[in-house]
């Protein structure tokens, strides 16, 4: 007779067999090898980066203590991986799941990596955008002067709108006046392209005047703080620092100022339109409107290193102004008028 105590060899194979059987399968951990994307030739870098191995090196070195994997556990990426993937992202302007998938990454690793440059280029603002500009305040008014002999200019000003997927918080605050979800981005460029100023904070909803008034430019403007005028279209107010166009021109003089002030200030227009032509994100943005503004900053940052690099640009594409067909006609400060008839009569009478 058995002994009761002892299991039953059939029964203790069978189990042993059963475990077996439903033990799941581990699969074997496939590392892929990384691409050195400085290896490629610039050209094409540029038309998947919108820079050359050489500016992304140095956009590497200023944001890599920012960006770079504290381990490299499971294959990290390198801080110089990271800043491509966002690159590309920046450039393409595509879901991230496309992006993810021609660099072999997750869409969750793409999200990670848009997030830190992002991040990592915010903290560079106030170097590379700087008002009036990084060149003396003498040598700005003559580049604009030389374009249409437009006297004591600094700077052009305009406001563009960055479609964004609706939010699910204050979704009618974004609905511009095209019933478009946007970002209202206030953009002041100099003569050479950069952007001095940038005010991506405000939905859609919001006028370009309103965005000028509470920004803090206008008040040390007001404050005499700099010596120059900015020029800007009708949907600002004619102010002694920010001169707009008359209205209703009349022959002579006034058309004259009016074909000057045209010329001039379409340097940001131009601006803007290279900036979106650069960095295809921006012509529509999926993200929540707090990271839409993030990456916004970041490309304004780009653009600027991309163009004191000399870096080339794709076919520019200058939309139609966002305000010059606005029907609201905002009522001129009396110095604002003064100002612009004293220029008018001295400089444009012939």
């Amino acid at each position: 007779m058995a002994c009761p105590f002892d299991n039953d060899p059939v029964d203790e194979g069978a189990a042993l067999l059963r475990r077996e059987l439903n033990r799941p399968i581990r699969r074997e951990m496939v590392i892929r090898p990384r691409i050195d994307v400085l290896a490629f030739p610039d050209h094409y870098l540029f038309e998947r980066y919108r820079f050359t191995s050489q500016s992304i090196i140095y956009i590497h070195n200023l944001i890599r203590p920012y960006i770079c994997n504290i381990t490299n556990r499971s294959h990290a990426l390198t801080s110089q991986q990271i800043l491509c993937v966002a690159l590309r992202f920046f450039s393409n302007g595509s879901f991230l799941y496309n992006v993810g998938d021609a660099e072999h990454l997750s869409k969750a690793t793409v999200c990670r990596a848009v997030r830190k440059v992002c991040l990592a280029l915010k903290r560079l603002l106030p170097i590379f955008v700087v008002f009036p500009g990084h060149k003396p305040v003498r040598a700005i008014k003559e580049e604009f002067h030389r374009i249409a002999e437009f006297p004591s200019v600094i700077g052009c000003i305009d406001g563009t709108h960055i479609p964004i997927t609706a939010p699910s918080h204050n979704e009618a605050d974004y609905v511009n006046r095209k019933s478009i979800h946007s970002i209202n981005v206030q953009i002041i460029c100099d003569a050479a392209n950069i952007i001095s100023n940038v005010e991506a904070k405000w939905p859609g909803s919001v006028h370009d005047s309103r965005i000028y008034r509470e920004s803090n430019l206008s008040n040390r403007l007001q404050c005499g703080e700099f010596d120059g005028l900015l020029l800007g279209d009708r949907g600002y107010p004619c102010q002694p620092r920010l001169l707009t166009p008359y209205p209703d021109p009349e022959p002579g003089p006034q058309q004259n100022f009016n074909r000057a002030h045209c010329r001039t200030r379409a340097r940001v227009e131009m601006t803007i339109g290279l900036l979106k032509a650069r960095f295809q994100c921006l012509r529509h943005l999926r993200v929540i409107p707090e990271r839409a503004c993030d990456i916004i900053v970041a490309c304004v940052v780009l653009h600027n290193i991309a163009t004191i690099r000399g870096e080339q640009h794709p076919a520019l594409q200058i939309e139609d102004p966002d305000d010059d067909d606005d029907p609201i006609h905002l009522p001129a400060i009396q110095d604002g008028r003064a100002v612009r008839d004293t220029i008018c009569h001295n400089h444009f009478r012939v």
